[in-house]
C-alpha cells in the first residue's frame, strides 16, 4: 500500500502527490502540534487551515479515496507529521510514502531524513502548482548582479502570454504602478469582502481553537473565510466583479475602518491550494478583455501573482538557509509590546495592528509602509519581526513571508531584493491614508512631543545607517539633505528618538 501525505497548504485536487492516486492508497492528513505551534499562529489562521483541511479530506472521501484524518485533539495524535506516518507504517504494510515538496525549508530538511527513519522508500514530488520552478528561477538569476522582480515578471508574462500583444505588452507598458498610487478619495463605497457561512465543521474547529490555542494572538470571531474550493472560487469572482475595477487606483490607499479596501483577499486561498495562480490571472485578464476593469487595475493584480508571488518564492529557495540569518543593518531592538496589544497612540500603527488582530489580514501597504516601515526605521530585530509577520497573517508561510520581510521591509539582505530601503516619514502615511487626522501626533510637526514619531525616527535611521547606506544611489538626495542639516536639527531628532525609545523601555504608552 502507498501512503500519500497531504500537508495543510496542499489542498489541491491537482496536487502532484495525488496525480496517480488510486482507491487502494491511503491518503493521510494530520492536524499536528508541531505545525500549529512552531510559532504561535493567529487563532483565525489555525481555524481557517484546520477547517479547510477537514473540508478537503471530506471531498477526497466523497470521491472514493481511502482517507485517514488525524484531528488535533485525537488522544492518539503523536504531535508530528513524521510520528503520524510512523504510526501508519507500524500498523500496515507500506510499500512507499509519497510526498509533495513542502513550501518551507525546515519541513524539506525534515523530509530528507524520512526514508531512513521509516525504513520504506519516500518519494518527494515537485510542487507543480507554481508557475516557475526553483530551478527555473535559479537559471534566470544566474550571472545577474541584481535580481529585480520587474525583469523576472516580464519574462513570466512572455512565458505564459499574459496581457501580451504579439511580442510586447498590451498598452505599450509592462508596468502601470505609477497610476496605482492614488490617495483615498472621500466618499468611496468600498464593497465588503467575501463572507462564507460557518458550517458545522468550522464550528467544531473554532471550538477546538478556543480550547487549545487560547493564548495565541488574535480574535476568532467573526469568522468568514472560504474553507472549500467552491467558496474560494466565489470569493475570486466577487473580487473580479466588485473590486477589481478600482483595485489599481486605490491599492496603496488606507482608510480607517476599511480593512479590506479593493484588494482581492485571495492570498489565503492561493497559498493553501484552494485556488491556483494561473486561473486567477486568466480570470482577471478575461475581465480586462470584457471591459470589466481597466488595464492599470488588471496589470497590477496580475503582477502581484505572476510577478511578486513567484519571485519571492524563487528568492526563498535560491537563498535559503543563509537568507534567514541576514541582518545587514545590524538591527537589534526588541519588538515593542504594542505589536501584540495595539496599545499605542500612533493611530496608523493602532489601526493596522487592531485590524491584524481582528482579521489575520492587512493589505500590502499596511504591512510594508506602516507596520514594516516602523520596524525598519526603529531598527527592530529581524528575527522578531519575521516571527511576528509569520504568525499573525493567515496567508503567511515562510517562503512568502521571509523574503518580503527580510528583503523588502527590513532591507536585512543588503539590497538583494529591493534597490533601497522602504523607509518613509509620516508624510507618506498622511498622503495615503486618513489615519493622521485622528492621531495624537502630527505629520507636519518634525520634533517635540506632538511630532509624528515616523518623522524623527526616519532621520535617525538615515544617520544611524549612513556607513552602509550612503553609497546607495537612490538615497543620495536624503544624505545631501542630512549633510545640510544644522547641528540643532540633528540633535533635535536624536533627542526625540532617545526619548521615544526610553518611553518604550519604561512601558509607557507611546
Amino acid at each position: 500500500m502507498k501512503v500519500r501525505l497531504i500537508l495543510g497548504d496542499q489542498l489541491s485536487h491537482s496536487l502532484a502527490g495525488l496525480a496517480d492516486a488510486t482507491t487502494d492508497d491511503l491518503l493521510l492528513m494530520c492536524e499536528v502540534r508541531q505545525e500549529a505551534t512552531y510559532v504561535k499562529h493567529h487563532k483565525k489562521k489555525i481555524a481557517f487551515l484546520f477547517s479547510a483541511m477537514r473540508h478537503f479530506a471530506a471531498e477526497l472521501s466523497d470521491n472514493g479515496y481511502n482517507v485517514r484524518y488525524i484531528e488535533y485533539d485525537d488522544p492518539e495524535n503523536s504531535g508530528s507529521l513524521l510520528g503520524e506516518v510512523c504510526n501508519v507504517t507500524r500498523q500496515m504494510e507500506v510499500s512507499e510514502v509519497i510526498l509533495t515538496a513542502p513550501g518551507e525549508y525546515r519541513v524539506s530538511q525534515d523530509f530528507a531524513g524520512w526514508s531512513r527513519a521509516l525504513g520504506v522508500p519516500v518519494t518527494i514530488r515537485d510542487d507543480d502548482r507554481f508557475l516557475a520552478t526553483p530551478e527555473e528561477f535559479a537559471t534566470w538569476a544566474e550571472g545577474r548582479k541584481q535580481l529585480r522582480m520587474e525583469y523576472f515578471y516580464r519574462d513570466m508574462r512572455r512565458k505564459y502570454c499574459i496581457l501580451m500583444d504579439h511580442d510586447g505588452p498590451i498598452g505599450g507598458q509592462w508596468n502601470y504602478d505609477a497610476e496605482n498610487r492614488k490617495p483615498p478619495a472621500t466618499g468611496l463605497d468600498v464593497p465588503d469582502t467575501f463572507r462564507a457561512p460557518v458550517d458545522a465543521i468550522t464550528q467544531d474547529v473554532i471550538a477546538l481553537v478556543e480550547t487549545h490555542f487560547a493564548d495565541h494572538f488574535g480574535e476568532l470571531s467573526p469568522f468568514h473565510f472560504a474553507v472549500t474550493r467552491d467558496q474560494a472560487l466565489v470569493a475570486l469572482e466577487q473580487f473580479i466583479a466588485k473590486r477589481l475595477q478600482h483595485f489599481g487606483d486605490y491599492q496603496d490607499a488606507m482608510i480607517q475602518g476599511e480593512p479590506w479596501m479593493y484588494h482581492s483577499h485571495i492570498g489565503f486561498y492561493l497559498n493553501c491550494g484552494l485556488l491556483g495562480p494561473l486561473e486567477c490571472i486568466e480570470r482577471a485578464e478575461a475581465a480586462y478583455h470584457k471591459g470589466m476593469a481597466p488595464l492599470n487595475a488588471v496589470e497590477g493584480f496580475i503582477r502581484q501573482i505572476l510577478g511578486w508571488r513567484e519571485y519571492v518564492r524563487g528568492i526563498y529557495w535560491l537563498k535559503m538557509p543563509d537568507y534567514k540569518a541576514m541582518n545587514f543593518l545590524d538591527a537589534k531592538r526588541p519588538l515593542p509590546d504594542f505589536y501584540w496589544t495595539a496599545e499605542t497612540q500612533m493611530n496608523c500603527m493602532r489601526q493596522c495592528i487592531t485590524e491584524t488582530k481582528q482579521n489575520a489580514y492587512a493589505h500590502h501597504i499596511q504591512r510594508l509602509m506602516v507596520l514594516g516601515n516602523f520596524a525598519l526605521i526603529a531598527g527592530l530585530d529581524p528575527d522578531e519581526v519575521n516571527e511576528w509577520y509569520l504568525l499573525v497573517y493567515a496567508d503567511a508561510y515562510e517562503w512568502v513571508e521571509l523574503p518580503n520581510v527580510t528583503g523588502m521591509i527590513l532591507f536585512a539582505d543588503g539590497g538583494q531584493m529591493a534597490s533601497k530601503p522602504y523607509a518613509a516619514s509620516g508624510s507618506y502615511i498622511n498622503k495615503m491614508s486618513n489615519y493622521c487626522g485622528s492621531c495624537k501626533y502630527k505629520p507636519a510637526v518634525k520634533n517635540g512631543p506632538t511630532a509624528c514619531p515616523f518623522n524623527y525616527l526616519y532621520w535617525d535611521f538615515i544617520e544611524r545607517n549612513a556607513g552602509k547606506l550612503r553609497g546607495n544611489p537612490r538615497l543620495g538626495f536624503m544624505y545631501k539633505t542630512l549633510d545640510r542639516m544644522g547641528d540643532d536639527k540633528r540633535e533635535a531628532f536624536k533627542d526625540d528618538t532617545r526619548r521615544f525609545f526610553k518611553a518604550i523601555e519604561n512601558n509607557e504608552k507611546v
